[in-house]
């Protein structure tokens, strides 16, 4: 028997919200790929703006889908809430990118490639997380996607104090402390909404189960 689904047929939220999960790997990906290949620099930042704009369009739609619908799958609350909280973190990892590309950056440091690779691994578990809730069956492993992000963040935390404690102590020029404290502050904030999406997404699978 195949799965039966709690998503109306009728309503296209579940299928927003992938479109989201996706865009906001992509965008985490994009950024990885920025850090860890130190080349053409304005052109990675010019697509990480575009994949960002896309993620706005995604969360307009979503909010525009909500007033026009009578009956959701869950909770209108829950649904404008996890809209929100993703496109977030897609807003933190493309403010990341600015700040690298108008403070011209010259280089990238081990931890802030570190960052990128928690951020990465984090938006993964997001994606996978929304690919489960249209089923029922699946709801559980919601769940456990949601601890593996919050371990995520506390690996994120671990590594941002670290980033700071390196920066005032390797006595750097005050320009480069103050660059490098903007862009390690929207790492560790992306990180942070990654672990406000778990919770939303927590509380969807736990409500519907």
């Amino acid at each position: 028997m195949g799965k039966i689904s709690f998503m109306p047929r009728e309503n296209k939220f579940f299928e927003l919200f992938t479109q989201s999960a996706s865009n906001m790997s992509k965008t985490a990906r994009a950024l990885e790929d920025l850090l860890k290949n130190w080349e053409n620099i304005d052109i990675k930042v010019a697509y990480i703006t575009e994949l960002e704009h896309a993620g706005d369009s995604l969360t307009h739609q979503v909010a525009a889908m909500l007033y026009r619908t009578f009956v959701t799958p869950f909770d209108r609350e829950d649904i404008a809430q996890l809209s929100h909280v993703m496109d977030d973190v897609t807003d933190f990892i493309h403010a990341t990118a600015e700040s690298i590309y108008i403070y011209k950056v010259e280089a990238t440091t081990q931890r802030a490639n570190e960052l990128s690779e928690i951020i990465v691994q984090a938006c993964a578990e997001i994606e996978k997380a929304v690919k489960c809730l249209g089923n029922r069956s699946d709801l559980n492993k919601v769940v456990e996607h949601c601890v593996e992000i919050n371990r995520l963040e506390n690996k994120a935390d671990a590594v941002y104090r670290a980033a700071l404690g390196e920066l005032f102590d390797d006595s750097k020029d005050t320009k480069y402390i103050i660059k490098w404290r903007e862009i390690y502050d929207h790492m560790e904030t992306a990180t942070d909404r990654c672990e406000d999406v778990a919770n939303v997404l927590e509380g969807v699978a736990l409500k519907n189960a």
